[in-house]
């Protein structure tokens, strides 16, 4: 599909999800995009699948979404780790779609989405008497947002929707039972979070809850200071504990761990790095406390998880090939 063929059914799709673009479009031509694929299942579900750069950073206000009443977002972001171009780290949110959000597009970095617009009614059918343990979802009078870590079982149906061709036989029934797919082991991780009682949530507040969070992300080889997060924040350090538990499922110190662990399955798998310069490189000292904490959360030690591990990163060529 040409660029301008891209654009268009960009700005078709924009307009039929109620999405506000500036008269001019000056948006789309700010983002080079490289893929694009929207599956209709409507009334319950859309399934957009796209993969975009921006060629200058820039701000855009998203408008409710109105093409499905009572609803959310469930975005699987950054499904595979590029290494030719920057990323931010894989994750999934969620976000209710009655409300206006504030979309920040980096410059130069790739950012490859599997979005799931989905029905809550829908999905609390689908989640059956589980449900209960979600409510804080279903309250559409708050406005929550949810993010959650990538596990490797999301990461490999998510990249089996991105490869996957709408003309084949079936191709909705396909795209619907992998959409479901997602949604039950997403669903399962989320039931493992910290509980919380969930409160709605600010602008201010959710932005200071980004700024500790990217704090964590990108010194990750310093020690964790609870008082420069703090500090960071603009909070008390017990509303700073409870709203980041909210969003991200754990604790601050927890989340600065798993942030680790996954940066050093990353430098082993794709820099290939030995497991020593590993652990010096995000600030451990002691290289066996490095060695039980990589194993507690990969549930195999660093040098054996990596000679698994070796040929992994050629298998996932494709899906960035495509993109």
């Amino acid at each position: 599909m040409s660029g301008v063929r891209k654009n268009e059914e960009m700005s078709y799709w924009a307009d039929r999800l109620g999405v506000s673009l500036s008269p001019d479009r000056h948006e789309l031509e700010m983002l080079e995009l490289n893929e694009l694929k929207m599956v209709d299942l409507l009334p319950e579900m859309l399934l957009m699948i796209r993969s975009v750069m921006a060629r200058q950073t820039f701000c855009f206000r998203r408008e409710p979404i109105k093409i499905i009443e009572h609803g959310v977002s469930i975005s699987f972001q950054n499904i595979i780790h590029s290494t030719s171009t920057p990323q931010a780290q894989p994750h999934v949110r969620i976000v209710p779609l009655h409300v206006a959000t504030e979309l920040t597009f980096p410059k130069a970095v790739n950012i490859q989405q599997v979005t799931i617009l989905v029905n809550l009614d829908y999905l609390k059918s689908f989640i059956g008497k589980a449900h209960r343990t979600f409510d804080y979802l279903f309250d559409n009078d708050k406005t929550l947002w949810i993010e959650e870590f990538m596990s490797p079982e999301i990461a490999a149906i998510a990249n089996e929707l991105a490869n996957s061709s709408d003309r084949a036989p079936l191709s909705d029934a396909f795209y619907r039972l992998k959409s479901l797919e997602l949604l039950f082991h997403l669903f399962k991780n989320l039931s493992a979070r910290t509980q919380v009682t969930h409160q709605q949530l600010t602008k201010y507040e959710l932005e200071s809850i980004y700024r500790v969070r990217d704090q964590l992300a990108n010194y990750m080889d310093r020690p964790f200071l609870q008082e420069e997060l703090v500090k960071i924040s603009g909070m008390n350090v017990i509303k700073l504990r409870k709203l980041f538990t909210q969003v991200f499922g754990m604790g601050m110190y927890p989340y600065y761990q798993r942030l680790r662990m996954q940066e050093a399955g990353r430098l082993l798998k794709e820099e290939l790095l030995s497991v020593s310069e590993t652990g010096y490189r995000l600030g451990f000292s002691n290289l066996s406390y490095f060695g039980r904490l990589f194993e507690s959360h990969f549930g195999s030690k660093p040098k054996k998880w990596m000679q698994l591990h070796k040929h992994v990163s050629s298998g996932s060529k494709k899906f960035r090939d495509t993109f």
